[in-house]
């Protein structure tokens, strides 16, 4: 299973805490939908990033999506040439929501690719900016992911894993790049994921370091010095904890109020308490988060 299904999975589970807010949901998303078929960033402009956050939502409600929109969206960035990393990672997500059979025999999905190995770093990992020679954690996960969207084999995966050796931090956890000496939430969150997936036994002992990033009134820190809880890190901290088969039940119920704390009547959720915006991506990391915590309500 990819890492997108596997989140996909669990996101899945939210509809069992919102209730008949599920359709609150569903009228936000629809709404950030271009003409074009994309999805809004916050600027309002469609964006590949947004777009696989919006397209994940509807998949997490089990909402149909427009695959005849999305395809035209898709096609006006051909093999990727021209987008940075992260966008071109977004547009292997999007196509491996098409689940078209013919894209992945297509002369089209074989550039994309070649396009995506421009990317792979001198010591085996992944990195935003071409021919680098170290890894960073996130490019990495997302390097390893778009390699699964792609239906393709990622090479010589131990380096990958050797890449994210240079990470680990004293202090616990990962950094993103090599240098820094604390490891942060959403890096460590995207190795303990990335090490799952690629079958490399974690020591359990990584839960402490999440846990030392709990917020008192829920939720998680991104850093250590981090002002409040967010979001994003609270998701991936909660799915790195129970990939790991950690039990978060202790402290699911001032999670679920963090959470609900961020929840809006329109059917989106605040990034943080000082966040005024809503849009798909903190949408999604809203799902995943509730999907985790399902199972304890």
């Amino acid at each position: 299973m990819s890492i997108r299904l596997e989140m996909l999975q669990v996101a899945r589970l939210a509809p069992n805490i919102l209730g008949d807010s599920v359709e609150l949901v569903s009228e936000f998303i629809r709404s950030q939908f271009n003409d074009d078929g994309g999805v809004a960033s916050r600027s309002g402009v469609s964006d590949l990033y947004y777009t696989v956050f919006g397209l994940d939502c509807l998949n997490a409600i089990q909402e149909p999506i427009d695959k005849d929109r999305l395809k035209s969206y898709l096609k006006n960035f051909g093999h990727g040439e021209g987008l940075d990393f992260v966008h071109l990672c977004c547009l292997t997500h999007c196509w491996s929501v098409m689940e078209d059979e013919s894209f992945y025999m297509s002369e089209l999905c074989e550039k994309i690719f070649n396009e995506l190995r421009r990317y792979r770093s001198d010591d085996g990992g992944f990195h935003p900016i071409p021919n680098s020679k170290c890894g960073t954690a996130y490019a990495g996960f997302l390097g390893f992911s778009a390699h699964k969207n792609l239906r393709q084999e990622l090479r010589d995966p131990l380096n990958l894993v050797r890449s994210l050796k240079f990470l680990e931090c004293e202090s616990g956890g990962w950094a993103n790049e090599r240098g820094i000496s604390l490891g942060a939430t959403n890096s460590s969150a995207a190795a303990v994921t990335l090490l799952r997936n690629l079958n490399v036994p974690i020591n359990q002992d990584v839960s402490e370091f999440f846990l030392s990033h709990f917020h008192q009134q829920g939720g998680f820190l991104a850093m250590e010095f981090a002002p409040m809880p967010d979001l994003l890190s609270t998701a991936t901290a909660l799915h790195a904890l129970t990939g790991i088969q950690y039990d978060v039940k202790p402290i699911s119920e001032k999670c679920l109020d963090f959470i609900d704390s961020l929840w809006t009547n329109k059917g989106s959720f605040h990034g943080n308490w000082a966040d005024d915006h809503l849009d798909c991506e903190y949408t999604f990391y809203g799902l995943l988060s509730l999907g985790h915590l399902s199972i304890y309500t």
